[in-house]
């Protein structure tokens, strides 16, 4: 039963169905009642088809990842600067996979249907009790990780929870060390006022939604994992500099 159903998760004919499905349910909220704008979307076209990694902050559960499968689907049908009419759903981009928490994609019959779509399902890294503490990275999650590497573009969380500026995992920066991919910093605005944290309940309309794709990040492999991780957190504007209130923020140049 296990390989039954590992082999329909990795069919790209039945990611495609979900893409679609999920893809014309969100589009609405992404683009119409609110305004996704979508920065450095032309850097995409350039990129391998493989061996990507794409390394962002986290708002909601799932709002930034759907949006980003839109972002992918609109490049991959020549579109530039914006996502446009939505006719790159009928052919979707599918050589994408997200790394999530099992638990939250076991919740219900909709997580487990955006399960489908990609999802690389990982042991919880944080615990909440009366307090967040650190567990240790599953070595399974790491090898499924760089499995999924080996074919497609890759997105992921390193702080692995919604709440800003907390630490980064190491396994996100031990997994780049060892696989080199390119890494892509991303940074998402706006998601956490206009959706709820599963990020699938709208809460305001009419506001501005925003994807910043970075440069491709220039690493040297040869470092450590925590100077690596140190730097992911700067890319992605979420490391102590960023916060709000830091002169080191007020500093930076624009």
């Amino acid at each position: 039963m296990s390989k039954w159903l590992t082999s329909i998760k990795e069919s790209a004919f039945v990611k495609k169905i979900v893409y679609m499905v999920i893809g014309s349910l969100s589009y609405p909220g992404l683009n119409l009642i609110n305004r996704l704008q979508v920065n450095g979307m032309e850097k995409l076209r350039s990129l391998p088809k493989s061996n990507v990694m794409f390394v962002s902050n986290h708002q909601t559960y799932f709002a930034e990842v759907i949006a980003m499968l839109h972002i992918f689907g609109a490049v991959s049908w020549g579109k530039k600067r914006k996502l446009g009419i939505p006719y790159y759903l009928l052919w979707p981009y599918t050589r994408v996979q997200f790394v999530s928490a099992e638990e939250t994609m076991k919740k219900n019959w909709l997580s487990k249907l955006f399960a489908l779509a990609g999802s690389i399902m990982v042991k919880r890294v944080w615990v909440t009790d009366a307090k967040e503490t650190r567990k240790g990275l599953d070595p399974s999650d790491t090898r499924k990780i760089s499995r999924a590497l080996e074919k497609n573009w890759i997105i992921t969380f390193p702080q692995g929870t919604t709440t800003p500026f907390v630490p980064g995992r190491k396994g996100t920066a031990f997994i780049i060390k060892h696989q080199k991919p390119v890494v892509i910093p991303v940074v998402v605005e706006g998601f956490n006022t206009a959706f709820d944290k599963k990020g699938l309940k709208l809460l305001k309309k009419g506001t501005r939604l925003s994807i910043t794709f970075k440069d491709p990040m220039q690493i040297d492999f040869e470092q450590s994992t925590e100077k690596i991780l140190e730097d992911i957190m700067d890319a992605i504007e979420q490391s102590k500099k960023f916060m709000p209130g830091s002169n080191q923020h007020e500093n930076l140049p624009q």
